[in-house]
């Protein structure tokens, strides 16, 4: 038995207990960094402060006391509802080692379905992060008996706690107070109640954010996220002398499993969720590793293009050079890589990727803090030719796969053999394999037990042998790794009968349109395929003042026949390598970008694809008027 295998059989039975493992192992190292309004600066001045791995335990051990103290009992939920700050991982952890279980909400929820996430979930109480996520929970308190608790991050210091019929509201360092008072008399509550979790006790509820329908409350046991922990240490994934950038949302599952690794190995994670603040943070932090999502390295590509472009001449011919060295170089030593297991690399390009490397790539590898060994990216595909972009430029974007019903990551690229174009191979303790009409199948110790309160939904993609089926379609080559090519709920036929992928089309067409925010390929039915484009505000608009076009709102810009033309000419360069069913016959380019807050997209910022068909129903039906079979 290898040494991996062994420390995944004797994993810890939570990460409660892993936690109180890792402060006794490492009580002064640094466990967490976290942005506070600098003493005696300029308003709006931060600085980073950190907390020891003691530190993060006397707060979250009186967190934990504090919700014994209010009655919680073992597998009893609490939600948070919370942007991505420290406070939401010690709450966190907080329920973890008080014996409970986290309901985790999006703070972008609304107050109707927060109510049905709390009312579905039986959450006890609820974490909240200020009083607008308070006056959500308070919006509907009445169909809530079971709720008695809240607890407010951030109370405003000029004002009383608020006040919600049947509610106790109390703010997070009263009931850290609370937690201190009760360990005085019984020291060892926490312990105690760490030590009575079981591995097949709850220890999270998500809910799927869909793109269809009502979320489902995905059953999450401790041995899922001890799993998780033990198997990103095993792989190299983190290591212990990590800094990590954490700016993903907490309340999706991602987040959830970067936590139980971080615990695992006593890496340290700087964690801020504003997004506005990402390329002010990254010089700060200067991270080796971080997670994000495909359209972040979309934006960041797409928004050096631009600037380059912008200044024109010499340096757009330059960047245009070192782009294409940089996909080269990536693409051959990977090729390489497969046919020999080395990366040989021809000596003219090795000699033009140091040049480019002077000239442009250092600067890319600045902007991500200059220390990055390589950036995690799921939730959906990544565009090959910015995968290989990335990676000739040193950034390696590790494509991985999970899901909320797989605690996070089942598959990931590895630091030292990932290829573009993969989602990697299997985590030690996870198999993986394809039925016959090529569906994603997945079995291992990070397997949901189940939806909350829906066993037939449940029955549906859980067989009594413990094989998920994840409805995502694709394959798995000679060397183990998983490529994806479509969900099984997106491919479409059209009315002449052929099949279409159109995650492959939308996927060709962000490689080569440096404009694209996001793409919808439509044809479900129809006798030819169109597209709903969007366009990226940080791209068009400098193209914009270089082309006439200087002055006007984006708006006018992107429904202007000069963007129509720009775009024109990007769709038919996709379509030159389509079948002829695949083409893209007509598109629309909408007057604003698909974002969360209209519900075109869901917090992990994947196309909510009947929502936005629905949405724009007019404008599709437009690009099929007078349409006859092809």
């Amino acid at each position: 038995m290898s040494a991996a295998q062994n420390l995944l059989d004797s994993r810890p039975p939570s990460v409660a207990h892993i936690f109180l493992s890792r402060v006794a192992a490492t009580p002064d190292r640094e466990a967490y960094r976290h942005p506070v309004a600098a003493d005696g600066g300029a308003p709006g001045a931060e600085e980073w402060r950190s907390l020891t791995w003691a530190q993060t335990a006397e707060r979250v051990k009186a967190i934990a006391a504090g919700l014994l103290t209010l009655g919680l009992r073992p597998e009893e939920r609490v939600a948070i509802s919370s942007s991505t700050r420290v406070e939401w991982i010690l709450a966190d952890l907080g329920v973890a080692c008080a014996g409970g279980a986290a309901t985790a909400v999006y703070p972008s929820t609304n107050a109707e379905e927060t109510a049905y996430i709390l009312s579905d979930s039986g959450s006890r109480a609820i974490f909240v992060e200020n009083a607008e996520q308070l006056a959500k929970v308070a919006a509907h308190a009445d169909r809530l008996p079971g709720l008695d608790h809240a607890i407010l991050f951030d109370p405003d210091p000029d004002a009383d706690t608020p006040r919600v019929d049947g509610l106790d509201v109390l703010t997070l360092a009263e009931l850290e107070k609370r937690g201190e008072a009760h360990l005085q008399e019984h020291p060892d509550a926490v312990d105690t109640a760490v030590r009575a979790i079981g591995p097949d006790h709850l220890a999270t509820l998500i809910y799927t954010s869909g793109t269809t329908g009502r979320p489902k409350g995905v059953r999450l046991v401790h041995d899922c996220w001890s799993y998780q922990a033990v198997a990103q240490e095993v792989s190299g994934l983190l290591l212990p002398d990590d800094v990590q950038f954490l700016w993903l949302p907490l309340s999706h599952v991602f987040g959830n499993a970067l936590i139980a690794g971080q615990v695992k190995t006593g890496s340290v994670i700087a964690v801020d969720g504003r997004i506005d603040r990402i390329v002010t943070n990254l010089p700060v932090v200067r991270p080796t590793v971080m997670a994000s999502a495909p359209r972040i390295f979309e934006k960041v590509y797409n928004g050096i293009a631009a600037r380059a472009r912008a200044e024109g001449g010499a340096k757009y011919k330059i960047f245009l050079w070192a782009a294409k060295v940089a996909r080269d170089h990536a693409r051959t030593g990977q090729e390489q890589m497969v046919a020999t297991g080395r990366r040989k690399l021809p000596l003219w390009l090795t000699v033009q990727h140091a040049v480019a490397d002077k000239l442009v790539y250092g600067k890319i590898r600045a902007a991500f803090g200059g220390e990055l060994r390589g950036s995690a990216s799921g939730s959906a595909a990544l565009a090959a030719d910015i995968g290989y972009f990335f990676a000739g430029a040193g950034v390696p974007v590790l494509e991985g796969y999970g899901l909320t019903e797989t605690s996070a990551a089942v598959t990931v690229n590895p630091v030292d053999d990932f290829r573009v174009g993969t989602v990697g191979r299997p985590l030690p303790g996870t198999e993986v394999r394809i039925a016959e009409d090529g569906e994603i199948l997945l079995r291992g110790p990070g397997v949901m037990r189940g939806y909350h309160n829906l066993p037939d939904k449940t029955a549906e993609v859980l067989e009594s042998d413990g094989w998920f089926h994840t409805g995502d379609i694709g394959d798995v080559d000679k060397d183990g790794f998983v490529r994806i090519t479509d969900r099984k709920k997106d491919l479409f036929k059209t009315s002449g009968g052929k099949y279409i992928a159109p995650t492959e089309i939308e996927s060709r067409f962000k490689a080569v349109c440096p404009f694209v925010s996001n793409i919808l390929v439509i044809g479900n039915g129809r006798n030819y395929c169109t597209a709903l484009i969007t366009l990226d505000e940080t791209a068009i608009m400098p193209w914009s003042a270089s082309n006439g076009l200087g002055g006007r709102t984006y708006a006018d810009v992107v429904s202007s026949p000069e963007a129509h033309a720009l775009i024109e000419g990007f769709v038919q360069r996709v379509n030159g390598d389509l079948q002829r069913w695949q083409t893209i016959k007509k598109f629309s380019v909408l007057p604003r970008d698909l974002d969360v807050e209209h519900g075109e997209l869901t917090p992990s910022l994947k196309v909510k694809r009947p929502f936005v068909e629905r949405e724009y129903a007019e404008v599709v039906e437009a690009m099929y008027e007078g349409s006859r079979e092809a």
